[in-house]
C-alpha cells in the first residue's frame, strides 16, 4: 500500500516528472520535487505560482482554520522572494457544512487574503457527497516581480549559515493538542500551552521579513517531513552538504512534550510555518534580528558546505528523510484513541 502524504522521489520522477505538457520556454522553473514554486515569465516580469490543497479541521473553528489553510498555501510562494499577490481558491465541500460555518471559512481566508495585500481572482465552492473532513479543495497562490528578485530553491552556496525559525514540530503540535486534547497523559496546562502553537503555522509574514532583512540564497518552508525533509530537499537541490546542530535550534514551549508522548521526532514531522534559509554569514544576523523583532524565533543552526554527496549531518551524523512523515500514522493512533 503506498505511503500517506506527498510521494516519494522516485514516484515523482517515474510518473510525473516525464509528463509536463508542452514544453514552453516561457518556463522558468518547472515541477521539482520538494520545490515549493514554479515561476513563469510573462513579458519582463516572473510569475510565481503554487498550489496546495486545502484543509479544514472544524475544532480549530472555522474562520481560523481558514486563515491558516490560505498561509500554507501562500507561504510556498513568499519562500520565492516574491510576495503573494492574488489566489485561486476552489472549495469542494462536505455536505454537513452549513452555510453559517462557510461564511466563517471564507471570512477566514479573505480576512487573510486581505491582511497580506493578496486578490482572490477565481474559484469554485460547491458540496459535493463523498467529501469528508479535512481535505476539502486546493488553492493556488500567484506572485508578480521582478526576475532578479527570485530566490530560487537550490541557490545555496558553500559557506552559507542555515537559519532556522519556529523550530521544529511546531504545527504537528499545535494541531494534536487541539485535536486530541484528552488523549495525552500531559498536565492540563501543558495541553493548553502546546495548542497555542497553531499560531507559529503562520508563514508568509516571516518570509517577508526574511527577504526585507537580508538576502538569503534559498527559502523553504519545512512541511511534510519535517526539518529534516526540508533541510535534505535543500540539500539534493543545491548539490551541497548541509551541517546542522540541534542544540541552538529554537523550540517551542509544548513541542516535545507533546511529540514524545506520541513517540515522535519533532526534527522529522510536519512543521509548516517553520522555515528554512541559507544566507551568507553576512546577512544572517540581520535576519534573526528582523524575524526575532516580529516575535519569531530564529537562530542559526548550521552551514552549507561542499560535498562530494549532497545530504544532510545532524549532529555529526548523516541522516535521511523520512519515506513518507510519521504524523500520519501517529494521527491515526490518536483518532482512534478517542472513537
Amino acid at each position: 500500500m503506498p505511503d500517506r502524504g506527498k510521494i516519494d522521489s522516485e514516484t515523482f520522477t517515474e510518473l510525473i516528472a516525464p509528463n509536463l505538457g508542452a514544453d514552453r520556454e516561457d518556463v522558468v522553473i518547472g515541477p521539482q520535487h520538494g520545490v515549493d514554486f514554479g515561476v513563469v515569465s510573462v513579458g519582463e516580469q516572473a510569475v510565481v505560482t503554487a498550489t496546495d490543497p486545502i484543509s479544514i479541521l472544524p475544532s480549530l473553528g472555522f474562520e481560523r482554520a481558514g486563515r491558516l489553510a490560505l498561509d500554507i498555501v501562500l507561504a510556498d510562494v513568499a519562500v520565492s522572494g516574491i510576495a503573494p499577490t492574488h489566489a485561486t481558491v476552489s472549495l469542494s465541500l462536505p455536505t454537513e457544512m452549513s452555510d453559517a460555518q462557510l461564511g466563517e471559512m471564507w471570512r477566514g481566508i479573505a480576512g487573510h487574503a486581505d491582511a497580506l495585500g493578496v486578490s482572490l481572482v477565481a474559484g469554485h465552492t460547491a458540496r459535493y457527497e463523498g467529501v469528508d473532513y479535512s481535505w476539502v479543495g486546493a488553492a493556488t497562490g500567484l506572485g508578480v516581480g521582478d526576475h532578479e528578485e527570485v530566490i530560487r530553491p537550490d541557490g545555496a552556496q558553500p559557506g552559507d549559515e542555515i537559519v532556522l525559525t519556529t523550530g521544529p514540530g511546531a504545527e504537528v503540535t499545535g494541531l494534536f493538542a487541539t485535536l486530541f486534547p484528552d488523549a495525552f497523559d500531559l498536565a492540563p496546562e501543558t495541553v493548553v500551552t502546546a495548542q497555542e502553537r497553531v499560531s507559529d503555522i503562520l508563514g508568509v509574514a516571516d518570509a517577508t521579513t526574511v527577504t526585507r532583512a537580508g538576502s538569503p540564497t534559498a527559502m523553504h518552508d519545512a512541511t511534510e517531513g519535517g526539518v529534516i525533509g526540508g533541510l535534505a530537499e535543500m540539500a539534493t537541490g543545491a548539490g551541497h552538504a548541509f551541517v546542522v546542530e540541534r542544540e541552538p535550534a529554537p523550540i517551542r514551549p509544548g513541542v516535545e512534550a507533546v511529540c514524545g508522548a506520541v513517540g515522535l521526532d519533532p526534527w522529522r514531522v510536519s512543521s509548516a510555518g517553520s522555515l528554512l534559509v541559507t544566507a551568507p554569514p553576512s546577512e544572517t544576523t540581520a535576519i534573526v534580528d528582523g524575524l526575532e523583532n516580529r516575535g519569531t524565533p530564529a537562530a542559526v543552526v548550521g552551514e552549507v558546505r561542499a560535498a562530494d554527496e549532497p545530504g544532510v549531518v545532524l549532529d555529526g551524523e548523516r541522516v535521511s528523510p523520512p519515506a513518507s512523515d510519521p504524523a500520519w500514522d501517529a494521527m491515526a493512533r490518536l483518532q482512534a484513541s478517542v472513537e
